[in-house]
């Protein structure tokens, strides 16, 4: 009769050998000592502090999913401003400092200039075949460069100054029209998408078109490219959005801007042709004819396609038109919260504009408050408080931290724009702060970064500040500005919205009163 120790080898033998078990023991096996080689590897590391993780969600528990940039900047205070969550099993390092962005963005600029493959990214901005979102490399080069030289560059920017004085006056209209408490946020946001459409598109989109409504499409577009993905970090989670319709969503939103901006490009490339012919059209030559004509263009070394087409003017006016409206929401929220200020701008645009029944480039530029206050709404509210999201391409040391390969990077400007190392007063809005301050939000001051730095830092500051320059200019030469019943500014209802661009949570409601000299 065979002993205990026989019949246990019997059956471990055939546990083994069995064709239904050796393959999940062999990977049962393999997984483990992925994670015993991971463990010893990451412990020989120096990492950057971290908050204790759960099982399979990692950190996700700790941030709050509506405002991320608040409680990643409540996170920081504790762990530093070089600190590395895990979302799902994925390393990320957020990063809270204007030092420690000076280290990503500059110094180790080629290192951290790659996006992540992110799904929404890909599956909402044509594969990421857009600026913004597209891989580090030749491609992301050659679509820079036009968007710097050709759409965006500073004398593109001042031939569409007449659109803008137009729209700026189109505001103005409303508002002596309505005779009582405005809504500025819709007006601004009007003025904003306004702009950009014209610009890009060489027309507005007031309604429908064939079925769409472009506005209520953009935003329904912004609020999916800014949301979390479960299952870019936890793969197996990535069927909740089957469930929660989510992918109905999306598919919805992919299919009907793709049908829109589809539209659009044959509409141009149809006037392109009968230029061609000789037939005059009086236009002028917006994003997609720039575009359209490079597409043509046999000398340029530039090749465009249908969808890289699609995907710049996208990303064109995504980030055109949300943070124009954001920055001018806020701007006229901490006047109104700050009469004194307000006094100091309306002191100076009307001593400048005088009678003047336009505002001219050359105004603008002698108005220091003006930018002093812009450059204090950049601070307060950043538009995207959490930058795009890098990832490092290769391992690396900051601060005698190392840097793993594939890590993604998030940059908090929102944190550092309120440290109190370097700001007086960081919750206060003082645009004097800035009066004979050589701090610019250029890129080159890692204290003030509203545009990001950098190989991946904004096109767009240009053309973007100067909507924000003429508009404060405008409302502040015409009306004076108060409260519904002369509430105290304090009272002001500030909370953001959740989104990619933070905005208002609330409608921002004033009284105008006509100033006539």
């Amino acid at each position: 009769m065979p002993n205990i120790m026989q019949l246990l080898e019997t059956q471990i033998n055939m546990f083994i050998l069995h064709p239904f078990t050796i393959l999940p023991f062999f990977f049962f096996l393999v997984f483990f000592s992925h994670r015993f080689l991971l463990s010893n590897y990451l412990t020989r590391k120096h990492l950057p502090p971290s908050p204790p993780k759960l099982p399979i969600i990692g950190n996700f528990h700790q941030i709050d999913k509506k405002l991320p940039h608040r409680s990643l900047h409540t996170l920081s205070k504790t762990y530093g401003d070089f600190m590395l969550l895990h979302f799902g099993s994925k390393p990320v390092l957020i990063v809270s400092s204007a030092e420690g962005a000076c280290q990503i963005m500059k110094t180790h600029d080629t290192i951290f200039s790659d996006r992540p493959a992110l799904s929404m990214f890909k599956r909402l901005l044509y594969d990421c075949k857009d600026v913004a979102t597209a891989p580090y490399g030749e491609y992301w080069r050659r679509m820079r460069s036009i968007c710097v030289n050709q759409l965006l560059s500073y004398n593109r920017a001042k031939s569409f100054h007449n659109v803008r004085e137009e729209e700026t006056d189109n505001i103005v209209k409303e508002i002596v029209k309505s005779q009582k408490a405005v809504n500025l946020s819709k007006l601004l946001s009007n003025f904003a998408t306004d702009v950009i459409c014209r610009a890009a598109f060489g027309m507005k989109f007031n309604g429908e078109r064939d079925g769409i409504d472009f506005k209520e499409l953009h935003e329904k577009h912004e609020e999916l490219v800014g949301s979390i993905n479960v299952g870019d970090f936890i793969p197996w989670l990535g069927w909740i959005n089957y469930v929660n319709g989510v992918e109905d969503e999306v598919k919805r939103v992919t299919s009907d801007m793709n049908r829109f901006l589809e539209g659009l490009v044959q509409e141009h490339m149809d006037t392109l042709r009968g230029r061609k012919q000789g037939v005059n059209y009086e236009k002028t030559q917006d994003f997609v004819d720039v575009l359209l004509e490079l597409q043509q263009d046999d000398t340029t070394e530039m090749s465009l396609n249908r969808q890289s087409i699609k995907a710049i003017i996208l990303d064109m006016f995504v980030a055109g038109s949300t943070t124009t409206f954001a920055t001018l929401e806020w701007a006229m929220s901490e006047l109104l919260r700050n009469p004194r200020a307000m006094e100091s701008l309306k002191k100076e645009v009307r001593g400048i504009t005088g009678n003047q029944a336009t505002i001219t480039e050359n105004d603008l530029e002698k108005m220091e408050y003006l930018k002093a206050v812009i450059k204090e709404t950049f601070r307060l509210h950043p538009p995207v408080p959490l930058l795009l999201p890098r990832i490092s391409s290769q391992e690396t040391q900051i601060n005698s931290f190392d840097i793993p390969a594939r890590t993604q990077v998030i940059i908090n400007v929102w944190s550092i724009h309120r440290d109190p190392t370097f700001w007086n007063e960081p919750e206060q809005f003082i645009p004097e702060r800035f009066m004979n301050s050589t701090i610019d939000f250029k890129g080159q001051h890692f204290n003030l970064l509203p545009f990001g730095s950098g190989r991946r830092g904004c096109p767009g500051i240009i053309f973007g500040t100067a909507n924000l320059e003429l508009v404060l200019a405008k409302l502040m030469q015409k009306f004076d500005w108060t409260l519904p019943e002369r509430a105290e500014g304090n009272t002001l209802d500030m909370v953001e919205h959740p989104g990619l661009t933070t905005h208002r949570d609330t409608p921002l409601i004033a009284v105008a009163t006509p100033y006539y000299t």
